[in-house]
């Protein structure tokens, strides 16, 4: 698990210090959209008690250098354990919480997370639902496209899972699978 961010934060320290890189541009800001299990944090199934989420090493790094490169850092996640009745959504937002705080320890920071409590097939209303916003659907950049004017040409897609990458083919981002 560890060894797979570090080869997405070496593709980002070669990419940053590339004057002719993908992130290169004339309008909109760059931002790199991570998914949040198995990428930035270890992928342990459910996190389904706060204990359960742990960073994986050199995440806080990672992300702050792309914070110190001006490149916007958003967390775009599936948390279908909600639908599916495995833990209740305040507990993510306790969970964004303790990784925020974390990572402003470590001197990084996010600038957005976006998230989808939603499963197409189970659960109860109003979490059972075919939503725009679950991986690989494009609800939840569009939200962060409008929040913080990024330009999702000059962006990459980060994550574990072939939802994350096709997520990045359909928002016209550089998709990484890790």
């Amino acid at each position: 698990m560890g060894g797979s961010f570090d080869f997405g934060f070496r593709i980002f320290n070669s990419a940053l210090r590339n004057p002719h890189s993908a992130f290169e541009h004339n309008m909109g800001h760059k931002a790199v959209f991570l998914d949040r299990d198995g990428t930035i944090n270890e992928e342990v199934g459910y996190v389904n008690h706060l204990d359960r989420f742990r960073l994986l090493p050199r995440a806080s790094e990672a992300i702050r250098l792309l914070n110190q490169n001006e490149i916007k850092v958003i967390v775009v996640t599936n948390q279908s354990g909600v639908a599916r009745g495995y833990f209740p959504e305040s507990l993510v937002h306790l969970i964004h919480r303790r990784m925020e705080d974390h990572l402003r320890k470590e001197g990084a920071h996010l600038d957005g997370i976006y998230y989808c409590p939603h499963h197409p097939d189970a659960g109860e209303p109003p979490y059972r639902q075919k939503c725009r916003c679950r991986k690989p659907k494009t609800g939840l950049i569009e939200e962060a496209v409008k929040d913080l004017g990024i330009d999702c040409s000059k962006s990459y897609m980060i994550g574990d899972r072939g939802a994350d990458v096709e997520f990045g083919r359909r928002i016209g981002a550089r998709a990484i699978l890790v």
